[in-house]
């Protein structure tokens, strides 16, 4: 035998002897996270499982996870941070209380949600301290070469918040959405009511390309821009402007891509940013060919109609993206079990299984009286309550529906594929870009819900209480 051969033997021996003294490969783990509608668990960590043999779950049902079955790559999850809420935080809060709540909310680390995605307005909303516009010349008068505009306002309260989360999170998206026009550009000469006067197309394109590009110089940039918050809305007592679908698909198509083309400007656009219950709004901006090849997606709110819509028109337009941008809880369902299961339902996992690569909730943060507020809601409810007295802070049901999704599915994750229902469960599941698999399950039984969970060959033991959700990872 060649020294060569002698020598390979040899080593081909040793990796025989190392193998054996090797320990086996761990066997792969189960850790779920679960919160229940009583609140006697509440994102409350389970102890883990080792996967299981077929005739362990035999006769249970089976919830079947499938990677190969691709869909949208999330944004992630989260809340706007309205000028209320910024207000609270900067003002209402020491400074560590306020670093310790930021972290909490937007950081990865223990305990922290890891929201990713947010959503500023520009200008006043019904959850301002004030009505303002960015661009208000003395009088009232025209301003159209906007020697006027100033980010002054945001540039107090909001975009200090925002800095501070994204220097935690710098996978943080911002989206942008105006409630108004400047009061020049409109019919009405007021922020409450009326539309966009015909003549105010151009400068209002050359309004929004000033925006974007001023707050990125204020270290806030803006990744998505839908151009009118609640367009078949005038409100009463608040900033709102109506603006027909026609005409913002013109508005697009005339005046804001050129004007984006022209300064470089790569924010991605949406339209409609309103209810479930009329897709044939955003269908007919589609619908016209020039204002498609400016406008990236739809974004929703939750107020009215039912979240298939948002998957009628992704059917319709599967170039286009879709985002769920707005929902409040408020005292109009206060009990935490029905507005939990609501938002478990709908939100974390009907949204998502209907195309949304964002979800946002509505305030980020409100006060113990809703607020503040200048006219509009008066019983709306945020993710957290922060005390304006003390700073102490309470985490509402929407933190911990949130948290089942935004603490594990990761920016970048991909939805891949699960059963919409198996008896009481609703199911919907990611895999992060390290390979790691999320499945997100509501169980809205009155009983206690045992099941399997399978991938491939690999099966997992899983159970939830009645009216709970649990995010389950290996």
């Amino acid at each position: 035998m060649m020294p060569s051969a002698k020598n390979a033997m040899a080593v081909a021996a040793l990796a025989v002897t190392l193998a054996a003294s090797l320990p086996a490969a761990a066997a792969p783990k189960l850790r779920s996270w679960i919160t229940t509608g009583d609140k006697s668990q509440l994102l409350s960590a389970q102890a883990s499982v080792s996967a299981v043999s077929a005739n362990e779950v035999a006769g249970l049902p089976v919830v079947v996870v499938d990677p190969k079955e691709r869909h949208q790559v999330m944004v992630g999850f989260g809340a706007a941070i309205t000028d209320a809420s910024a207000w609270l935080i900067q003002t209402k809060l020491s400074p560590s209380q306020r670093d310790a709540l930021l972290r909490e909310l937007y950081g990865r680390g223990e305990g922290g949600l890891g929201f990713s995605f947010a959503r500023l307005t520009i200008g006043a909303s019904d959850f301002s301290l004030d009505h303002y516009s960015l661009d208000e010349a003395p009088g009232g008068a025209a301003d159209p070469k906007l020697e006027h505009f100033s980010l002054a306002q945001p540039q107090q309260y909001v975009f200090p918040t925002i800095r501070a989360a994204r220097a935690i999170n710098p996978d943080l998206k911002i989206m942008a959405s105006p409630w108004s026009a400047p009061a020049w550009m409109k019919t009405s000469h007021s922020l409450v009511k009326g539309q966009l006067k015909p003549e105010a197309y151009p400068v209002y394109a050359d309004f929004f390309a000033r925006y974007v590009e001023a707050a990125a110089q204020a270290g806030v940039p803006t990744d998505y821009l839908s151009i009118q918050n609640e367009p078949d809305f005038e409100p009463e007592n608040y900033p709102g402007m109506r603006w027909p679908a026609a005409d913002r698909a013109r508005f697009f198509a005339e005046h804001l891509g050129p004007v984006f083309r022209r300064e470089g400007i790569k924010t991605r656009l949406l339209d409609w940013d309103h209810n479930w219950d009329q897709p044939q709004q955003p269908l007919a901006v589609l619908a016209d060919p020039r204002a498609a090849a400016v406008v990236a997606g739809v974004a929703w709110h939750c107020y009215a109609g039912e979240v298939s819509a948002q998957a009628e028109v992704a059917a319709a337009h599967p170039d286009k993206e879709v985002f769920f941008t707005e929902c409040s809880g408020g005292q109009w369902s206060p009990d935490f079990d029905e507005s939990f299961g609501w938002m478990m339902s709908r939100l974390i996992i009907g949204s998502t299984r209907a195309g949304a690569r964002g979800v946002l909730m509505w305030n980020l943060a409100l006060d113990e009286a809703h607020g503040p507020h200048t006219g509009g809601c008066g019983d709306c409810r945020g993710v957290v309550t922060i005390d304006s007295r003390t700073g102490a802070v309470t985490r509402n049901q929407e933190y911990y529906a949130f948290g089942l999704a935004s603490r594990f599915v990761k920016p970048g994750a991909v939805r891949i594929g699960s059963p919409a229902k198996v008896g009481t469960l609703e199911t919907v599941a990611f895999i992060n870009r390290d390979g790691g698999r999320v499945l997100i399950v509501f169980n809205g039984g009155a009983s206690p819900a045992v099941f399997a969970l399978a991938e491939g060959k690999r099966l997992f033991k899983a159970s939830l209480p009645p009216r709970a959700a649990g995010t389950f990872i290996w």
